[in-house]
């Protein structure tokens, strides 16, 4: 019998099919958060761009696993298992936050503090079997220190201050960011989150300025101060991180980490394999 895992964020979704041995199918689709999203949204969704891919399979699958953002509370994860169940019948549908996925993904049976850093943030103490500790995430409106979101919502404001360079400002409008079109995504058009986390596409392409790197920094050290300082004991444990913004400043992430007085562990962009590894010897 086939497994199927989900590993989803506010962004993309990665479904990947295996028996003991290897991977059948491997698909995507768009984010998932129970937050923004109804059951018939993520159904239809599956019904356009999983099920067709699947269809040969579906028979077979013994058990879906699903990690996903937003998935913290027993409303939440009925309105994703509904989703999933309405688009593939399929009745073995297990829903985990993606901080499990996370964890299982870096630190596999050993202890360590995982974070998610990418349109969102998170971050758990985790002890090789299950999450002990977890800072709660508030979003982007109120935390997420560290993310994507949270950097493109630093450097808009920034922008907005008038406090960016002459060249920068001049570049990032040439990149068709301005204020009415800032406002329209962020007030009145759906996912806001996914917005902000497309301006750290800019800020990463000019990473080199020394204004926009060190604004990367604080915004790291800020994740650090508000989130991995309140675990017990956590100048103890290796600090892993996943995600695409973790990735993608992994040198800048780096040097916080010796800064604040920790170790670094994995730095992945996907936890997808690890999680198919996991899932595997299993069967």
């Amino acid at each position: 019998m086939l497994t199927l895992i989900a590993d989803s964020g506010s962004t993309k979704t990665d479904w990947v099919l295996i028996d003991k041995n290897s991977i059948l199918s491997n698909v995507k689709t768009i984010g998932f958060n129970p937050y923004f999203q109804t059951k018939e949204q993520i159904s239809k969704e599956l019904l356009q761009n999983l099920k067709p891919i699947l269809n040969e399979h579906i028979s077979k699958i013994a058990h879906i696993y699903y990690y996903g953002a937003g998935c913290s509370t027993d409303v939440n994860c009925k309105i994703v298992l509904d989703g999933i169940y309405s688009a593939l019948e399929l009745k073995n549908i297990d829903i985990h936050h993606d901080l499990l996925a996370a964890a299982r993904a870096l630190c596999g049976v050993e202890p360590g503090i995982a974070c998610i850093l990418g349109t969102g943030s998170n971050s758990c103490l985790y002890d090789g079997k299950k999450v002990i500790e977890n800072v709660p995430s508030v979003g982007y409106l109120f935390g997420d220190d560290g993310s994507g979101a949270n950097i493109g919502k630093t450097f808009i404001q920034a922008y907005f201050d008038n406090s960016l360079s002459e060249k920068l400002k001049v570049a990032f409008e040439k990149a068709g960011y301005h204020r009415e079109e800032i406002l329209d995504n962020v007030y009145k058009k759906g996912m806001p989150s996914r917005y902000l986390a497309g301006v750290s596409r800019f800020v990463a392409d000019n990473i080199k300025d020394p204004s926009v790197r060190k604004l990367v920094k604080n915004c790291f050290k800020s994740f650090f101060t508000k989130q991995i300082s309140k675990y017990s004991n956590s100048r103890e444990y290796k600090v892993h991180s996943v995600g695409s913004i973790g990735f993608c400043y992994k040198d800048i992430l780096a040097e916080v980490v010796n800064e604040e007085g920790y170790k670094l562990g994995k730095v992945i962009q996907s936890p997808i394999d690890g999680l198919v590894e996991y899932h595997q010897s299993l069967l």
